[in-house]
């Protein structure tokens, strides 16, 4: 008991002593607190300040340079139209004239004639042989009307990439322009295997023996069309295709035929199917057996996809980088399914 008294004094020394670096090391930690807001502080309020405002400036100049390119390129384009639309209607006026002349023409040679025949006897009639003929070779010489591209409205005046691409950047920035497309599973080639969410894709070499075989399936190539077609109206869905060299992205009519190994079901080898393809490190556009070259820089991890059956116009478009690959301008003559095949890994529709 003694020694524990003894130890006492010493204990609280040792304490009060730690006591004492603590304070000072709280001191310590106030001051560089203290430094920290009187000095750091307002000079990172001042730079958030400025940062902020530089930041604010650039965005109005960049969104007013954008704005004044709009409408400036906005004024070209309805001056354009503007300018077509006085051209088709000045043709139609022309062939308005021209035509009214024409008819002039063929009623006073036909009333001559009827003249002619009506009021001359046998040998008068004989006798203005001549004149006949030539009435008849003048009337004959008015051609019959044909159909004329200078009369119709060329609607090529209106395309413009710059319209193009802000148009395609805005409709898939936004979600209620993307469809929610899904596989139509009785469409599914036994060479792929759909996920369960119907909208991922991947190939297997080896023909699944699972896949009950139907009229809507494809048998030999390894397509798969969507569950839904588009009719009217604008429509976009994006196609993450970085996993695969070789795919096929695009449209078709429901008329596309699934059997065999021939062009009818190949995909852009018949009249019935549109689709951007990549083969490698080759690009293409291809349709009807017409295949067109695309030139891309590099690989595109996502492919979108506009439908504008208004416009009759099909767009393929990478969001990454905000550049259209390639327009299509086409009559289509029916609904459209979205319509897909790979040949290499998977490809995934982006949901």
């Amino acid at each position: 008991m003694d020694q524990l008294w003894i130890q006492i004094p010493w204990m609280s020394s040792v304490l009060q002593n730690k006591i004492v670096d603590q304070c000072e090391r709280l001191q310590l930690q106030s001051a560089t607190i203290t430094k920290y807001v009187a000095d750091v502080l307002p000079g990172k309020n001042q730079r958030a300040v400025s940062t902020a405002s530089a930041a604010r400036e650039l965005v109005i100049q960049r969104l007013g340079l954008v704005r004044s390119l709009c409408e400036s390129e906005e004024q070209r384009l309805l001056e354009q139209v503007h300018g077509e639309e006085e051209r088709a209607h000045q043709s139609i006026l022309t062939q308005r004239v021209h035509w009214a002349e024409a008819l002039q023409k063929l009623d006073t040679i036909r009333g001559s004639l009827v003249d002619m025949l009506t009021h001359l006897d046998d040998l008068q009639l004989i006798e203005k042989e001549q004149e006949i003929f030539e009435r008849t070779e003048e009337a004959e010489g008015i051609l019959d009307p044909k159909e004329s591209e200078k009369l119709n409205f060329n609607e090529k005046c209106t395309r413009s990439p710059l319209l193009t691409q802000l148009w395609a950047t805005a409709i898939l920035g936004s979600l209620s322009g993307t469809e929610d497309v899904r596989m139509d599973e009785r469409t599914v080639s036994p060479f792929l295997q759909l996920s369960d969410d119907r909208r991922t894709l991947t190939f297997n070499a080896k023909k699944s023996k699972a896949c009950a075989d139907g009229p809507e399936r494809f048998d030999h190539w390894p397509n798969a069309l969507a569950d839904t077609s588009f009719q009217a109206g604008l429509h976009a869905w994006t196609v993450n295709v970085q996993n695969s060299c070789a795919y096929k992205v695009g449209v078709a009519l429901g008329q596309l035929p699934r059997k065999g190994s021939g062009s009818d079901s190949r995909l852009g080898c018949n009249a019935f199917s549109w689709v951007f393809s990549r083969y490698g490190q080759e690009f293409r556009f291809s349709h009807d057996g017409q295949h067109e070259p695309l030139a891309l820089l590099r690989c595109p991890a996502q492919l979108g996809v506009l439908l504008d059956l208004q416009a009759q116009e099909l767009l393929f478009y990478e969001p990454a980088s905000g550049t259209v690959l390639h327009i299509h301008h086409a009559s289509f003559p029916g609904p459209l399914f979205p319509v897909f095949a790979v040949a290499d890994q998977t490809i995934s529709i982006v949901h």
